[in-house]
Order: C-alpha cells, then sequence, then structure tokens
C-alpha cells in the first residue's frame, strides 16, 4: 500500500454521506473542516487532490424537516438543490481558512460518458489542479434521473478518478475497510488488508447498501475501485474518521483496505487507444511533427498536420499518420475534423482567429497520445 499512496501525487478522495452528515444531523462542519486541513497539506507537499463529496440530499432533509428519504424524483432533486447550498459553502470555508481555493463541479455520468463533454469536464479540472485549486465534485442531482435512484458517488469518484489520469483513489467510509463478511453480523469475519482489484471474489464479500443515509454499501466500493483500475489507478478504503487518515495514507502507513490496480496507468490508458477500432478518421503529419511526436514526446500541434481524413468531433480518436500513411500514434482529438482541417497547417497562436475561439493549443495533447 506505501508504493500506491506515498508516491501520488494526483489523489482522487470520496467522502460519503454518512460521513459528511454525521448519519444525518446535518453538514459537519468539524469532520469537512478536518479533511480541508488534511487536503491543504497535501496541496503544500506538491499533490493535486480532488474531492468528491456526497451529503447533499441528506443535508437538504435536514434543511427541509425530512426525517427519511424520499422516493419521489422531484423530491430528491428538490432536496439536493437545497443542500448543496450548504455542502459547497462548508468546503469553501474550510479550504479557503487553509489557504486553499475550492471550485464546484457538479457532473452527471452522461457528462464523462460523452466524449466531447469527457474532454471538456477533463481540460476544466486539469487547469483548476494547475492553479492549485481544489475542485469539490457531486453529482448533479438536481437534474438527472436514474443517478438518484441507481447511481452513487463511488462510481462517480472511479469515473473521476479515470477523468483526471489519478495516481490514487481513496474511499473514505463509515467503515474499517472491507471484510470477508459482514463483521456486524459475522464475528469471525477476516478483514481484508489487500487485495487485486477486480478480483470476483471480493464481489461475493460485500454486502448491500452501508446506511440508510447514503446509497451505497461496500459493493459499489469494489465496483468502483474495479473501475478505477480499469485505468491503472489502485483504490484504498478506509474510515473517514480515522485521525489524520489521509495525510497518514499518504505517507505510506497501512490504513484501510488496498485494491491494488493490475495495469499500470500509462499501460492502461494506451492499451485503451490501442484497442479503438472504430478511428473516426486520421491526420497526416510532416516529418518534423513524427519526430516530436516519436523521439520528443511533444504534443499534436495543428502546423505539423498536412492533410485531415475523415470526419470526426471533439474527443473522438484518431489515427496519426505520416505522409505515407504509416500511423505512428493514436490520440484524442481536441478539435473536430472540420475545425482541423481550417487550422492545419497553422500555427496555434491563430486558432482564435481561424476559429473564434480556442480550446486547445494542440490538436492532440502528449497526455491523450499513445505511441504505435
Amino acid at each position: 500500500m506505501s508504493s500506491v499512496l506515498q508516491g501520488a501525487r494526483r489523489i482522487v478522495v470520496k467522502v460519503g454521506s454518512s460521513l459528511v452528515t454525521n448519519e444525518g444531523r446535518g453538514v459537519d462542519a468539524e469532520a469537512i473542516g478536518n479533511w480541508s486541513r488534511q487536503l491543504a497539506v497535501l496541496a503544500q507537499q506538491g499533490r493535486e487532490l480532488v474531492m468528491v463529496s456526497s451529503g447533499a440530499i441528506a443535508e437538504g432533509m435536514k434543511r427541509l424537516g425530512w426525517l427519511t428519504r424520499p422516493k419521489e424524483v422531484h423530491e430528491l432533486q428538490a432536496a439536493a438543490a437545497v443542500g448543496q447550498m450548504g455542502l459547497v459553502q462548508m468546503y469553501e470555508t474550510h479550504l479557503r481558512a487553509h489557504g486553499m481555493g475550492s471550485a464546484q463541479v457538479l457532473l452527471t455520468h452522461a457528462d464523462l460518458a460523452d466524449r466531447e463533454r469527457y474532454l471538456n469536464a477533463r481540460s476544466t479540472l486539469l487547469t483548476l489542479l494547475s492553479l492549485r485549486v481544489i475542485p469539490v465534485i457531486n453529482e448533479n442531482d438536481t437534474v438527472v434521473n436514474d443517478e438518484i435512484r441507481f447511481g452513487d458517488n463511488d462510481t462517480l469518484g472511479a469515473l473521476v478518478a479515470n477523468l483526471v489520469d489519478a495516481d490514487a483513489y481513496v474511499i473514505l467510509t463509515d467503515q474499517r475497510g472491507l471484510y470477508s463478511a459482514d463483521p456486524r453480523k459475522n464475528p469471525q469475519a477476516r478483514f481484508i488488508d489487500e487485495a487485486t482489484a477486480g478480483d470476483p471474489a471480493l464481489e461475493a464479500m460485500a454486502g448491500g447498501a452501508g446506511s440508510s443515509i447514503g446509497r451505497g454499501g461496500m459493493l459499489t466500493k469494489i465496483l468502483a475501485a474495479k473501475r478505477a483500475a480499469g485505468s491503472g489507478t489502485s483504490t484504498v478504503i478506509a474510515w473517514g474518521r480515522e485521525n489524520d487518515v489521509l495525510l497518514r495514507l499518504a505517507a505510506g502507513e497501512r490504513i484501510g483496505t488496498a485494491l491494488l490496480a493490475g495495469t499500470a496507468k500509462l499501460a492502461a490508458r494506451k492499451r485503451w487507444m490501442v484497442d479503438h477500432l472504430q478511428l473516426r478518421g486520421a491526420v497526416l503529419v510532416d516529418d518534423g511533427a513524427v519526430v516530436k511526436l516519436r523521439d520528443e514526446g511533444k504534443s499534436l500541434l495543428p502546423i505539423g498536420v498536412h492533410e485531415v481524413h475523415g470526419e470526426f468531433v471533439r474527443g473522438d480518436v484518431i489515427a496519426v499518420r505520416t505522409r505515407a500513411g504509416v500511423e505512428v500514434a493514436r490520440g484524442l482529438a481536441n478539435y473536430s475534423s472540420a475545425e482541423s482541417r481550417l487550422i492545419a497547417r497553422r500555427p496555434s497562436a491563430l486558432i482564435e482567429s481561424l476559429l473564434g475561439y480556442v480550446n486547445e493549443p494542440e490538436l492532440v495533447h502528449r497526455t491523450n497520445l499513445v505511441l504505435m
């Protein structure tokens, strides 16, 4: 476990509703202040942090005087709208008190399923991290339907970890970690301190939802760890009220359950792009661009593009080929095929004058590009 978190530069932390709202009694200022302090210390160490926080619906229930979680979708959406105000205000107040900037980001699963919106969200989050701002992310419960009924922020946190290429994903919960059986029912339950994410045996060990406040249980956390591992991110499940839990995990202390990714982060991302069978198009590049890509590890700039083939949109996987047609790389396009034709063979400084806006200075950024 120490090798996973001790060297992690970019970490996604998820906290559940029962922790954030102290079992539904309203936003727990002390707990959020404690996590904010730890995030600030880690940021001062040069790490980049993203917080995925549940609690909007639970806080909304408290503010509206509701004792039980409603079942009607419109009532859940109303509770989320009311509760999100207090939730984000609490994080902003405590992070600012520790010298950190914060930003509210509301996402749905659909935002991360659509490739163009995926890239937009990724660009925004990476920009915030470069500015030393901690994004506080929650599901956009005010406008979604199925995610309220069936979704959970454990999964959202895993999707965010994939989105930002996180080195580690920490799920803070109201249990110490994963057991071989429910320790509340079976005194012989064995604690699992380390396992491989995606191991089918883990799903058999997990039970259902953990509390009446939140939607997720240990099973959702195991499945989320499996999803994160698909992009090479390892997960730790730990008790959120453990003293200085984030600082101790980052220092390499063995706390909670570590679910290790079986594939390295870069290898997982490369495999996904290499195996992408539905290439939407291709660009032919000059010899200078090939040298920049292969020998110097640079991004693909529009000035190096000679021709654009096919029809694609921002976020599609495209092939990068020599003018002779030899494929040298694949990557996620920052511009559509129509836009790429307009900016091809032009310097990046002219993108705004040619298109009227700038998504990125690169046609394909190096972090979204793999050599063939």
